[in-house]
């Protein structure tokens, strides 16, 4: 008779898994008792009212900022030592904008631990770079100063800086967030090309009407974590209510945002 075939168990590890998670700002808790698992390959939102601790999630989880409490791994291990694997864009507002460096300069630092910190850069990772600058409609801007960029095409550089680092796992607080249709179709562009790479994205996102639209996947926070998962069962009239409190404006608008009559 023939061997029955046995398939591998094969566990899958995920990009970041963040177990009782909290942080606290002289000692008032910002978000607390935080568990969540990312899924592979899917864009992920992360919505709520302002003050909930999005940026903070993401700052705490790349150890930018301290955590009172929690463990948190990227791809089984401590973000020291798969920081290879993530790639993150800021907000605008945390960046010195006056710094004197280009467009380029910026991109090539995404590509620190293929240049070597103190090494010349070579010719190949300008090369990088600028595919990267390309990418993003930036190609034109390479030897601009950062600073005399707009908006739009600063956020635009760091994008690129993100994508020249070729990570699995893509951490972007507010990338739409004061930039042109023109800089948020390239930025969803971008999006989607990682995503059918096997890539994950974690978006920090403000614009519940199109949360359905850009992304699979939704995590809803007020301090707590709301509710997380696919975006047609997470993001609801119901947890949407209870994210942002009842908010009369909100409310009346969240059936019509999410294109739904019933809280589902």
């Amino acid at each position: 008779m023939p061997s029955e075939s046995v398939s591998p168990d094969v566990t899958v590890v995920p990009p970041l898994s963040i177990h009782d998670m909290t942080v606290a700002y002289q000692r008032k808790p910002v978000i607390w008792d935080i568990d969540y698992v990312a899924p592979t390959g899917k864009l992920v939102a992360i919505v709520g009212p302002n003050g909930a601790g999005k940026s903070t999630l993401i700052n705490a989880a790349l150890d930018l900022i301290p955590r009172a409490s929690g463990q948190v791994q990227f791809y089984g291990g401590p973000y020291r030592k798969q920081r290879h694997r993530v790639g993150y864009v800021p907000q605008r507002e945390s960046v010195d904008w006056d710094f004197p460096v280009s467009a380029l300069d910026v991109v090539v630092m995404g590509l620190y631990r293929k240049v070597g910190w103190c090494l010349p850069v070579l010719p190949r990772h300008r090369h990088t770079a600028l595919t990267a600058l390309d990418r993003v409609g930036m190609a034109d801007y390479a030897h601009r100063q950062i600073r005399r960029l707009s908006g739009g095409q600063q956020q635009r550089v760091f994008l690129a800086r993100a994508l020249v680092q070729d990570a699995d796992l893509y951490l972007m607080d507010e990338p739409f967030t004061g930039v042109d249709a023109a800089t948020e179709r390239a930025i969803v562009e971008i999006l989607r090309e990682l995503r059918s790479l096997g890539k994950t994205a974690l978006v920090v996102h403000h614009d519940l009407q199109t949360v359905a639209e850009y992304f699979d996947e939704v995590i809803l926070l007020n301090m707590r974590l709301v509710a997380t998962g696919p975006v047609a069962t997470a993001f609801t009239t119901d947890n949407l209510r209870k994210t942002y409190g009842g908010r009369l404006m909100l409310v009346e608008q969240t059936d019509r945002i999410i294109g739904k009559g019933t809280s589902g």
